[in-house]
Formats: C-alpha cells, sequence, structure tokens
C-alpha cells in the first residue's frame, strides 16, 4: 500500500522489476504468499471479492478513528458499494447509524435490507437541520460535489468526516468547519494487507456479507452500461470459473 517506489495501478501498471500488470482479467497470476489471503472457511468466495476493495477501503479510516465503539453515532453519506458496507460495519460496531442519500427510494434499503436506525434525505433542510452537533463520525462515501460545511456542522466537538468518495475536483470547505469544534477531516483508499486479513475474519464472525450480483463475463459490457445508470446493488461480481467453462 505504501511502497517507497510507488504503487501499481490494477491494469497497466509497471512493477519494480519492469514488468507489468496485466490486472484482473489475467488468466493467472504468481504473487509471494505475504500478499494473499485466506478466506476464512465457509464464507462465500463471490461475496468475499467486493471486500478487497471496497470493504478494506471504508473498515480501515472506521478503525483508524476508533469508529468500532459501541453507542456512538455514524454518518453515512451516499448508499453504494461502499456505503452500503459502511452501514454493515457500523451496526457490526454497534453504532447508531444514519444514512444520508439525494434518492428518496434508497430509504427502504437503508431501514430494512441493512437495518441502519435512521434514513435522512439531504436535501431536507429540516432533516438535515435537526441533526445538528448529533453525529460523532461521519464515513462520506459520495461522489459528485456536495455540501461538506453542511454534513461538518452534524458533527459533535471533536468528530471526525472520513472522506473515502470522491467528491470533485477540488474541495469547498471553510476553515470554521475545522476550527470551531476541533473537527477533521481525512482521506482513505483501500489498506494494509495486515488490516485486510483483519477485516476479512471479523466479516466472517459478524457475517457481514456484501450486497451483490453474480454475472457470468460474457455480461461485463452490459454490467458496465448498468453501472454508469446505478443500477446495481450493490456490486457486481464476475463468475470467473463458470464463465470459462
Amino acid at each position: 500500500m505504501h511502497c517507497l517506489k510507488g504503487g501499481v495501478p490494477t491494469i497497466g501498471g509497471t512493477y519494480a522489476d519492469g514488468s507489468t500488470c496485466k490486472g484482473g482479467y489475467s488468466q493467472f497470476i504468481v504473487v509471494h504468499e505475504r500478499y494473499c489471503y485466506k478466506i476464512p472457511d465457509k464464507y462465500p468466495l463471490a461475496q468475499a471479492a467486493p471486500l478487497l476493495c471496497a470493504g478494506i477501503t471504508v473498515y480501515t479510516p472506521m478503525i483508524r478513528h476508533n469508529m468500532n465503539q459501541p453507542g456512538k453515532s455514524l454518518g453515512v453519506i451516499g448508499l453504494g458499494g461502499l456505503g452500503h458496507l459502511t452501514v454493515k460495519f457500523g451496526k457490526a460496531f454497534g453504532l447508531n447509524v444514519t444514512v444520508f442519500s439525494t434518492s428518496a427510494s434508497k430509504k427502504d434499503d437503508a431501514l430494512n435490507l441493512l437495518k441502519a436506525d435512521n434514513f435522512v434525505l439531504s436535501s431536507d433542510k429540516e432533516q438535515m437541520s435537526a441533526l445538528s452537533k448529533s453525529l460523532d463520525f461521519i464515513v462520506d462515501t459520495a461522489s459528485g460535489d456536495h455540501p461538506l460545511d453542511l454534513y461538518m456542522s452534524l458533527l459533535r466537538a471533536g468528530g471526525v468526516l472520513a472522506l473515502v468518495g470522491f467528491p470533485g475536483e477540488e474541495l469547498k470547505l471553510s476553515p470554521l468547519s475545522l476550527l470551531m469544534d476541533m473537527r477533521s477531516i481525512s482521506g482513505s483508499t483501500v489498506g494494509g494487507t495486515k488490516r485486510t486479513q483483519e477485516m476479512l475474519e471479523f466479516c466472517a464472525e459478524h457475517e457481514i456479507h456484501p450486497e451483490i450480483e453474480v454475472i457470468p463475463i460474457q455480461y461485463s459490457n452490459e454490467a458496465l452500461e448498468r453501472l454508469q445508470k446505478n443500477d446495481v446493488k450493490y456490486r457486481f461480481v464476475i463468475d470467473i470459473e463458470n464463465s470459462l467453462e
């Protein structure tokens, strides 16, 4: 994760020895055992796949910022692949979880499928203002421009907003959002091997399973089109074994 020679992109990247990374569509790959993970016994392989990207992306900042404190309150901005796993981790940590979304259609999944405690339509000013200074933590999984100052105002003194989505080219944030109540904002992407193995074991122990749709590799192009329309709940997983028969 923090190699001094730089990271290697999933596909088209160059390793330190000059060889090229072929990416997830490779027919085979040889790696050192240090960079492999043991999937816990009886944990479904298809559901383990999203944990190695979306799962560790949200788990890492949650652990780093001590969000695993039962009874604390967590806000989750956005309910997609990252957001739905943040909710699952939050509930497993014993947090009171509030989901923020621009889409009212996400309410049913948030409350009934994922068992969040609250759902807030972020465009509703009354709902938002009612939560002023009520949250200990926020994990921002949303993309596109959205008002960070407004969300920072929902944090209690000393609260933390962890940014794992991509809100735009520039962050628009008033210094007062940080200074007045000692709030902080941090960024995070994926995680190291030790933390990833820890997360896999945590998911097995607490029966945390990503919501997925398994597809054959021949459906990849259609899946990409659906992704552009946000038409997936909540991660596509390619069934490589049966696709190559």
